[in-house]
């Protein structure tokens, strides 16, 4: 089910901003549960426009998500129109240029250096799976090459956004970063939008950066693009795996044998 709540009074605004909320109810319990287990990065979306107002809100709704001693270390750059379009000219013109491409390297590394399982199998499976729907085979350089194009153009969503931290932030707040993003992303499907986060734009930091007017104090940390989903695009049908609870929970009443006690 897709949840497509009404507009946000002014009285919910102002609960959004104080942090609290006048709805405890089961039903409302049920959008919200709804909200994250519909999310997923989808890889297509319409040019339906998505109003300023409704990117405010979803910012002002997200802004909520904790941070230690309430830093609220995060920053957006909201990207549309002629400005959304000529950044992705500039990264879909870098990166099909090899050379270009080779000049320009990520300043922190979001994945290991040393694969191991599971993480590598899960990571396999969702990329072959993606392939899988497109029809690439895993020769064809080529459409692997458009396909990962495709993050420079915002998947031709309407609104881009760019995500940065101060460089002084440590790793507690990039902590904070990662919920505030899961929060715009839980917000955009309460609204009945949908989104892909995208750390595919990290090794451009030294393009888009200056070209957002961000100062040197700031750092990437990723993109994402927000729009509607394209329901007739068939990378939308992807549908990504999760563990079951008792595989990655543990549930303790006593210590574990051999634990010394304080």
């Amino acid at each position: 089910m897709t949840v497509t709540p009404e507009a946000p009074t002014e009285a919910t605004r102002r609960d959004a901003a104080a942090g609290t909320s006048r709805d405890t109810a089961p039903e409302a319990r049920r959008f919200v549960d709804d909200a994250i287990v519909t999310r997923r990065s989808l890889r297509a979306f319409l040019p339906t426009p998505v109003p300023r107002a409704t990117v405010e809100e979803i910012l002002a709704v997200a802004a909520r998500a904790p941070s230690g001693t309430n830093t609220q270390p995060w920053k957006a750059y909201v990207l549309t129109g002629d400005a959304l379009a000529e950044l992705s000219k500039q990264l879909v013109e870098a990166y099909d240029d090899p050379v270009e491409r080779a000049a320009h390297t990520e300043e922190y590394a979001y994945y290991p250096t040393e694969w191991r399982s599971p993480f590598i199998e899960r990571r396999r499976k969702v990329g072959w799976d993606l392939y899988g729907l497109l029809g690439i085979a895993k020769t064809d350089k080529a459409r692997m090459h458009a396909q990962h194009r495709r993050n420079y153009e915002f998947f031709d969503a309407p609104v881009g956004l760019m995500f940065t931290i101060d460089r002084i932030m440590r790793q507690g707040s990039w902590l904070d970063f990662g919920m505030f993003l899961q929060s715009v992303m839980v917000a955009a499907r309460g609204r009945g939008l949908d989104t892909c986060p995208q750390a595919a734009f990290t090794p451009f930091h030294r393009l888009i950066m200056p070209a957002l007017g961000a100062p040197a104090n700031e750092q990437l940390v990723c993109g994402m693009s927000l729009g509607h989903a394209d329901p007739a695009a068939i990378e939308n049908s992807l549908q990504t795996e999760r563990e079951p609870v008792d595989r990655f929970a543990v549930f303790l009443d006593r210590l574990p044998a051999g634990v010394p006690a304080p």
